[in-house]
């Protein structure tokens, strides 16, 4: 077997925070973790997600995806947590490994769960990446996944984020559209405009628009959108009362 270099790193790494713990558990036996047993945690975790999410594999991916994940569920949303989703989100995208002039690192899951991990981190930041993404991504699942994180976040400074989540839908017009993704974007934009005052931008109407009379689109979907213009316009009619 074969052992790559970040491997290596990654064993010695941990073999070394292992004696160290150790050690620190034996002089404190009632298992209380220190200030300095959770920073040295905390710093292999990081170094784990950094090296593996900049591997080439896709299994070392994976890898860092699940240390990432449970480092936002015990509250590390550092900055190494945080270059590894954008990274892992842009993976195939605006990061492209070659070989032989192809593409070897296009791994449209990783992108999808990245961009989730990125909703539950919920920062200005993460919102700039997954638009990014957004602008960028092919794939429709991939694309519903990105318009559940936006909503989540619900931030839309000058209406950026409904643009983005407008131009996405739009670039599928021609072709038929993918249901669950039209079904996002819709829940998308509800939910952004209640988020944010009410407020809703001509992307959003004339998108929901289409969608609600598209023969690329299921009567599901057709009917869904209706109700979200009627939402969107009693929304915005409400918003220009408070403002008067």
């Amino acid at each position: 077997m074969t052992v790559n270099k970040n491997t290596t790193i990654i064993i010695m790494v941990l073999f070394l925070a292992c004696t160290i713990m150790a050690g620190a558990q034996m002089s404190n036996p009632d298992g209380e973790v220190s200030v300095e047993e959770s920073y040295l945690q905390q710093s292999v975790e990081n170094m784990i997600i950094r090296e593996q999410s900049r591997s080439v594999g896709r299994d070392e991916k994976l890898i860092a995806l699940d240390y990432i994940e449970n480092a936002i569920s015990r509250g590390n949303v550092s900055e190494e947590v945080r270059n590894a989703l954008e990274y892992l989100s842009l993976e195939g995208l605006t990061n492209k490994a070659r070989e032989n002039g192809r593409v070897v690192n296009n791994f449209p899951d990783i992108r999808k769960r990245a961009v989730a991990d990125l909703g539950s981190l919920g920062t200005p930041e993460a919102k700039n990446t997954i638009i990014k993404l957004v602008i960028a991504e092919p794939e429709p699942m991939v694309l519903t996944e990105a318009f559940k994180s936006l909503a989540k976040i619900g931030l839309n400074e000058n209406g950026e984020t409904i643009n983005a989540i407008a131009w996405a839908v739009n670039r599928f017009e021609s072709g038929m559209g993918d249901e669950q993704m039209a079904l996002s974007a819709l829940e998308a934009f509800e939910i952004l405009a209640e988020k944010n005052g009410g407020e809703v931008n001509n992307a959003a109407i004339t998108t929901v628009s289409r969608l609600a009379v598209s023969n690329h689109y299921s009567r599901i979907i057709r009917d869904q959108a209706r109700m979200v213009l009627d939402k969107l316009r009693l929304q915005a009619a409400e918003s220009s009362s408070k403002k008067n």
